[in-house]
């Protein structure tokens, strides 16, 4: 190891080649402060050849790798283990938008690219980069396509598969792969592209992509609608479909413990309604024509759930401001549940249409296993993903709830199969659900993805433990 790192130290410098324990505390525990790992060293690397250097010394010294870019994933896919074997790879220093083509609506930037910079970036160009999710101020692109992420816009704009072009790629042979072509069309056999997206580095570094833009909506309204039930959420899904069509670019359920939640933990943030209710849908309308035109359409699908009493109350945001405000709400469940303590999380995705009947089965069988429980059901509704975690009973130590985790896991993701749907949507797998995905993975599914592992990377030497 000595060897090795002396190498490393030959291509970085000093400087980017961190091994105490003091430099390296930042990158080895994972975002909700659940695990801490060991690393024999991190590594800082300034470019791409730098990136292929540093890979194909580890394919040398047989050195196991963990790619990190933001390390704001919830499944310790970018945390290496306990045993210090590992050096983990942060992509941050690479971190240029290397240009943005308005004509081809694409913009090609580097891995360790923070998400907000890119939304910022095709902003400045009046262009649309419409990834978003809580942590984008933090969050990097090569971390968003190894993770394949969600967010709040996938119902209009579709996760960041769809999102991206064109990859660059280091082999675990140290060799670059420059897909960077920027191409709509490019039917020239297997595509290489979508085996790196959603892999979380156990096939390949990413150190560069190709994303798509879009035109920059004219205006965008916001609105929070309060519903007695998740069925007629759905309800109001199909009505805003059908009034709003593609204007429609956000809906997000969350169920009343979740804004008493939030209340609770953030008072200062706004309270909509005066009386609470069983389910809230926040929901978002862009238009590429006017402000008129989304308050038009709003407002004629907003009174018809009214009329139809699929909706029981609503609020529309008047203001920028206002806006922000109700979508701090939805963005602030998260950061509520850390406060108040910690829980058994689970990501998962169904079809659309069995959502209502999933909660309505599920969550009894929670309380009858664990009786007490709080259920923090919130999510994506419009593409079918729910964050459903679960919570301790009043009384109850975190750390005495952590421990029925395997029991919790098993009831909520017995049921997400026999719904039909996936226990991970978009947070992937990383180290935290691999077990997970072996017990509900089809042998030849495992099968077809071990052997795309071994061809790929013979020495398993990228990101050891995650996935498989």
């Amino acid at each position: 190891m000595m060897e090795f790192l002396l190498h490393c130290r030959s291509l970085l410098g000093d400087a980017h080649v961190l091994d105490t324990e003091a430099d390296m505390a930042p990158f080895l525990t994972d975002w909700r402060g659940r695990f801490t790992g060991k690393a024999a060293a991190v590594l800082r690397p300034g470019s791409v050849e730098q990136v292929a250097a540093l890979v194909k010394a580890c394919a040398r010294w047989q050195v196991p790798l963990v790619p990190q870019g933001g390390n704001t994933g919830l499944v310790l896919g970018s945390i290496p283990d306990a045993s210090g074997s590992a050096v983990v790879l942060s992509l941050a220093r690479l971190n240029t938008i290397r240009q943005i083509d308005t004509v081809n609506r694409t913009m090609t930037v580097d891995a360790g690219c923070i998400l907000q910079q890119a939304q910022e970036a095709a902003a400045a160009e009046g262009c649309l980069f419409p990834l978003s999710l809580a942590a984008e101020g933090s969050c990097t692109i090569g971390g968003n396509l190894s993770t394949n992420a969600g967010g709040t816009a996938v119902l209009r704009y579709g996760n960041t598969r769809e999102l991206c072009l064109g990859l660059e790629v280091v082999t675990p042979q140290g060799e670059i792969w420059s897909g960077l072509r920027g191409l709509r069309k490019d039917n020239t056999g297997y595509d290489l592209r979508d085996l790196f997206i959603g892999a979380e580095g156990t096939l390949g570094v990413i150190t560069g992509a190709v994303l798509k833009l879009y035109p920059m909506p004219k205006a965008s309204i916001t609105a929070l609608a309060a519903l007695p039930s998740p069925a007629d959420a759905l309800r109001l899904l199909v009505l805003m479909q059908d009034h709003c069509g593609s204007s429609l670019t956000g809906f997000e359920l969350m169920s009343r413990y979740c804004l008493e939640l939030v209340a609770r933990q953030f008072p200062q943030l706004p309270k909509p309604f005066a009386d609470a209710h069983p389910q809230y849908v926040l929901l978002e309308l862009s238009s590429s024509e006017s402000e008129q035109h989304a308050v038009d359409l709003l407002e004629r699908a907003i009174g018809a759930a009214l009329e139809r009493e699929v909706v029981t109350d609503a609020v529309v945001a008047t203001s920028e401001a206002q806006s922000a405000g109700l979508w701090q709400l939805r963005e602030h469940i998260p950061l509520a549940q850390a406060k108040a303590g910690k829980n058994i999380k689970h990501d998962i995705s169904l079809p659309v249409s069995r959502i209502a009947d999933f909660i309505a089965v599920t969550a009894p069988r929670l309380e009858a296993a664990f009786p007490g429980c709080q259920l923090v059901c919130f999510g994506h509704l419009g593409d079918g993903n729910l964050h459903f975690n679960v919570a301790p009973p009043e009384g109850v130590s975190n750390e005495d709830f952590l421990a029925n985790q395997d029991k919790v896991n098993r009831v909520v993701h017995d049921s997400v199969v026999a719904f039909g749907g996936s226990i991970s949507a978009e947070h992937g797998i990383g180290a935290l659900k691999r077990d997970e995905l072996a017990h509900y993975k089809s042998a030849v599914e495992l099968n077809m993805m071990r052997a795309i592992k071994a061809a790929l990377d013979p020495l398993g030497i990228m990101n050891p433990g995650k996935i498989l």
